[in-house]
This record gives C-alpha cells, sequence and structure tokens, in this order.
C-alpha cells in the first residue's frame, strides 16, 4: 500500500461495490487483513465504517480514533447508483438564451438506429432559465448580461426549493466573465451548490459542456453529504477517494464528474499491477462482482476516454477506459417465455440470490452453486435473516426446478436444472466475451494475445469458459482477486488534470506556442501537490494534445512530443483505431491535457 512513513497507525483502502464493500487493512506491524461485507444490510448504517470497527476491534457506535488510524483510502458507487437511479438533487439549468432544450437535444444519437419507440433519457434538471448574454467565438461580447432577469429568475428558483444551480453560457470556454458574474450573484444569494461550466471543464463542445456541469450540479451535494456521513465517524483522519482517471484525490477536492467509476478504476489498477508483477505485456482485466462486470485493456499505459456515457447521460471527464455490462453473480435469471434470460436486473446485495437465504430471486451466483462452482464450506457463514447462515443450496435447488418445469412445459423440451444452469451461465459468458471484444476486437487489437486477469468475487467461476470463446491461453487470478479492487486502490498515485482549448490548425508556429501554456497548465497543479506535502522530486508530469484532421468532430489524444515526430505518432494511432489514414488533410489541435 501507499503509505506515507507513519508505521504506528493503521492505513484503510476501500472499495464499495454495488453488491460487496471490500476492505484491506494494513496494521502498524505491517500485516494485511481482508474483510468482504454486503454494501446493504439491516445489520448496519455504512459498510465501510462497520469494516474499519470490526478490524480495530471498536463497538457498533463507537467513533474512530485518528491516533489509531492514519488515512482512508475509498472507491464508491454513491455518485453511480444516484445517476442510474435519477436520486440526484433538484437543478436549475442557467444557459444563453435561445438553447434552452439544447442539452435535452443533445448530439440527436440514435443508440437503436432501426427502433420505432425512441425513449429518450430523462433529464438531470428540473427546470431551466434563459440567460440574456451572448459571448461570440472570439470571445467578444455581442449582447451584454440582463442583471435584472436573471435576479429575478434565482430568486423564481429559490422559492421552489431548488439549491443547486448549473451555469451552461456560450463561449464561456474563451470568455468566462458572464459565467463568473451569475455565479457571484447565485453564491451571493445563497444558494448551496453551484457549478460553473468554465471551471468544471472549460472546453469548446457547447453539449458536452453543459451535461458535464449539469452532472456536477446533480451529483455534487449527494457526493459531498455522503463525504459529510464518513466524516462524522472519521474526523479529522485522512480521507482520500479514487477518480474515474486513476488518481487519488483528497475529500475536500474530490468532484461528482470524476466520481462516475471510482470503484471499478480501483480494479484497472490493481490488475495493471499484476499484469507487471507476472510479466504479461498485454492483458485484459476481467472484473465480475455482484451487480456487474467490467473489463479493461492494459498494455503498459492506461487507456483512457474523455467522454463518459452512462444512464444515457453523455458528458466530459477523464476515466480510465472501462466496459461495464449487466452480467454479475446477482444478475436474475428469468425466462420469457421463448428463451433463457440473464439481467440486466440484479438481486443486489439485499436480499441478494435466493442462496442468500432471505428470499431473493435465482441469480448467476445460484447457477455456480448448482453446478458445483462454489463451495459454501468455504464461504462465510454471513447469511440469511440474521447473517449468520452459510448459502442456502436447497432453495437453489427448489428454484431451479421449478422455473426448468416451467421452461420444458412452455417449450416441450426436457431439460434438467443442470442443464438450464449452464444455459444461463453461457448465455452470461458470451455477453461477457461480446464486451472484451469491444475492447481489443473492435479496435485492432489481438486479444489472443493477452493474459485474462480474473478478479471480483464471481470471476473466476468463468475465467476458463471466456477465456476458451477468445481464444486466450493464460488466466491468471491474484491471491488477492475478490479484493483487488481495494488492492489497486491502494496502489495508486495522486493524479491532477488540466485541461484548456486551442481549435487551432496544427502550424509549426502554433507549436511553438504550446510551451508556455503547458506550463500555465501545469503550475498550479504542482502547487496543490506540494500544499499536500509530496515534494517535486516525487511529482510525474505527462503532456497530451488532442488532435484531429481539419473538418471532422472526432480526436485522439497522442503525447506531447517533438513537432516532425506529432503527425506520425497521430496517423500510427489513427490506422489503429479506424484502418485507413486521412492524407493530404491538414491537422487541428483541438485541446491540450496535462497529468500531473
Amino acid at each position: 500500500m501507499n503509505v506515507s512513513g507513519i508505521s504506528n497507525k493503521w492505513h484503510f483502502s476501500i472499495d464499495r461495490g454495488g453488491t460487496f464493500t471490500d476492505l484491506i487493512g494494513l496494521d502498524p506491524g505491517g500485516h494485511f487483513h481482508t474483510a468482504k461485507l454486503l454494501s446493504q444490510s439491516p445489520a448496519y448504517p455504512d459498510p465501510a465504517i462497520e469494516g474499519i470497527r470490526r478490524m480495530l476491534g471498536l463497538k457498533r457506535n463507537e467513533s474512530i480514533p485518528a491516533e489509531r488510524v492514519a488515512g482512508i483510502r475509498m472507491g464508491t458507487t454513491v455518485a453511480t447508483n444516484a445517476l442510474l437511479e435519477r436520486k440526484g438533487s433538484s437543478v436549475a439549468l442557467f444557459i444563453t438564451g435561445g438553447f434552452r432544450d439544447l442539452l435535452e437535444i443533445g448530439y440527436q444519437n440514435r443508440p437503436e438506429l432501426f427502433k420505432l419507440a425512441i425513449k429518450k433519457p430523462e433529464q438531470l434538471y428540473r427546470c431551466v432559465k434563459e440567460v440574456y448574454e451572448r459571448i461570440d467565438a472570439s470571445g467578444k461580447i455581442v449582447l451584454p448580461l440582463d442583471g435584472k432577469k436573471l435576479q429575478d429568475d434565482l430568486l423564481r428558483i429559490q422559492r421552489m426549493g431548488i439549491s443547486s444551480v448549473a451555469i451552461v453560457l456560450m463561449h464561456a470556454w474563451k470568455n468566462s466573465t458572464h459565467e463568473k458574474k451569475v455565479a457571484d450573484l447565485a453564491r451571493k444569494m445563497g444558494f448551496q451548490h453551484v457549478s460553473v461550466s468554465h471551471e468544471i471543464m472549460p472546453l469548446i463542445k457547447f453539449v458536452g459542456r453543459g451535461q458535464t456541469t449539469v452532472v456536477d450540479a446533480y451529483l455534487g451535494p449527494i457526493l459531498m453529504e455522503y463525504i459529510g456521513s464518513v466524516r462524522e465517524h472519521t474526523g479529522n483522519i485522512q480521507l482520500e477517494f479514487m477518480q474515474s482517471s486513476g488518481g487519488i484525490t483528497d475529500a475536500d477536492s474530490f468532484a461528482a464528474k470524476d466520481a462516475i467509476i471510482s470503484g471499478p478504476a480501483g480494479g484497472v489498477i490493481g490488475s495493471a499491477a499484476v499484469a507487471r508483477l507476472d510479466g504479461i505485456d498485454e492483458s485484459i482485466g476481467f472484473d465480475m462482482g455482484g451487480t456487474s462486470t467490467d473489463v479493461s485493456r492494459f498494455s503498459g499505459s492506461f487507456e483512457k476516454v474523455f467522454e463518459v456515457n452512462t444512464a444515457g447521460i453523455q458528458f466530459q471527464a477523464p476515466s480510465l477506459s472501462i466496459n461495464t455490462v449487466a452480467a454479475g453473480g446477482g444478475s436474475i435469471l428469468w425466462f420469457d417465455g421463448q428463451r433463457l434470460r440473464v439481467g440486466p436486473e440484479s438481486a443486489g446485495a439485499d436480499p441478494g440470490p435466493a442462496c442468500y437465504g432471505r428470499k431473493g430471486p435465482l441469480a448467476l451466483t445460484d447457477a455456480n452453486l448448482l453446478l458445483g462452482r462454489i463451495l459454501p464450506s468455504h464461504f462465510p457463514t454471513t447469511f440469511g435473516t440474521n447473517q449468520d447462515k452459510p448459502l442456502d443450496g436447497t432453495v437453489t435447488r427448489e428454484k431451479f426446478d421449478e422455473l426448468t418445469a416451467s421452461i420444458n412445459e412452455k417449450l416441450q423440451t426436457s431439460l434438467t436444472p443442470i442443464e438450464a444452469a449452464l444455459g444461463f451461465v453461457k448465455i452470461a459468458d458470451e455477453t461477457m466475451a461480446r464486451a472484451i471484444k469491444e475492447i481489443s476486437v473492435s479496435k485492432g487489437y489481438d486479444v489472443r494475445k493477452h493474459g485474462l486477469i480474473c478478479f471480483g468475487g464471481a470471476a473466476a467461476q468463468h475465467g476458463c469458459s471466456i477465456a476458451r470463446i477468445l481464444g486466450i491461453q493464460s488466466i491468471i487470478i491474484h491471491p488477492m482477486a475478490g479484493l483487488l479492487s481495494a488492492y489497486g486502490i491502494s496502489r495508486a498515485d495522486y493524479l491532477l488534470n488540466g485541461i484548456r482549448s486551442i481549435v487551432k490548425r496544427l502550424t509549426p508556429q502554433v507549436y511553438g506556442s504550446l510551451e508556455s501554456q503547458f506550463e500555465k497548465l501545469e503550475r498550479p497543479l504542482i502547487l496543490q501537490l506540494m500544499e499536500r506535502g509530496i515534494p517535486t522530486d516525487k511529482t510525474r508530469i505527462y503532456r497530451f494534445m488532442d488532435l484531429r484532421p481539419l473538418g471532422t468532430d472526432t480526436f485522439l489524444s497522442i503525447p506531447y512530443t517533438g513537432f516532425p515526430a506529432i503527425p506520425r505518432t497521430f496517423f500510427d494511432a489513427y490506422r489503429q483505431y479506424f484502418g485507413f489514414i486521412p492524407t493530404g488533410v491538414p491537422l487541428e489541435i483541438v485541446n491540450i491535457r496535462v497529468e500531473v
């Protein structure tokens, strides 16, 4: 674990997943302690705090003593769940006049091209107020801000009980004057959470910048409330959180937009560490938990994306490239009258699969239990109504008998419960194998040359069959496979990101001006790390450029290197992704990025 020279206190790393919460504790003597608790249970209010208390030998309501704990690191699904379930804060969107419907229109994407009944995703904001102002693409003020109307609108939404505001104005990435005025007035009037687009994500794309700002306003109060509840039990103990980008930040700097894949990002870091230890050049991280499966690819460096699509909302945030599918141990098994189905609904932690003994539905875990891939004698006795029973194989058998009889009656077949269970498992395997192909084969990589690193509570039960489907020859299961996301969180570095839009044709003159702009981005980030006690000799800086062929919309991010090499590097990456090189087209630099 990344400890900072303190040897007389405990350090904790925690991954709070949808079904289970995993904990790793390093005691003052340097020994590891592990625990795995249900993420939802009537026996305790918060699994992370409960796990720490158990390791320290504390009573149920006892606060965690600062004199015994040096630091706590966490990955959490709090923001993700609030977004998926649409349980965030009430948000008012303030946007440039004439664009009130912009975020609802979005990019007019149709994920299912031939589907006639289109159901648009529900927007996150409760109401929209138009701001009478306008700044042009060069940053010049065309229409001054109408302060009187703005104040009247802020008063109206205040009377509606809305306390969270998202401010998104045209071309604010170029000139933020009007956004600052709107934000200053909102804060003076007492709004608890004010998200401003040029602070959240200062990029040229109006829709992406707007959605990102709304996501921050929608999830920010929920995230801060959760952090506050943890603080009630931990006091002044150093509290840090895993970001979607794969880096650690302190609790006060943890932004909602960076929390969407907080836990899975720890798994990517952990599986990459295992790949390095085993000398594997190319690997697939296969993280199968209770609710979903996350897959990632590692080949010496982490693949990242800069737009995230979650629950129908597409927004901008630097994130590790992770493909998630709704196939986990808790995925519900059902029969629709014509075919066997697995998920996407999950039994979750409460009630959980049928074998948990709390009247839950049949799930993938039950199929593996029936097939002998899970041995109850190797599981803790933490199931049943009072969390003191082993896995219940009897109820699993009874429910499979009922389901199989229903299938046979409807389809006029003669399946046995074992054959039905195998059928469900094969369906789940194909779903997960397809997700792995999307991050490898579809991007031009030969998946057969990769090692499959299995982790999460259920991955080892499916690793062999998935490797067989994909033609993968080597499977790696780490001794801490069931806790690898928490392990990755313990190994992660502090990571700060900076970004600035450029939007100019790439020429030697433009390239020559980038050095000073990179330095302006880096300087405040380095100072932030120094304030946390991290010396400059422990700091690494990575520079990137977002390039695209002039006249196109999609960019690729490549390392910032010497000018003659940049076009060649870009076109090599372009061929890898798209299969051809756009000849005779000049390049445009869209953004510059730094990681510190």
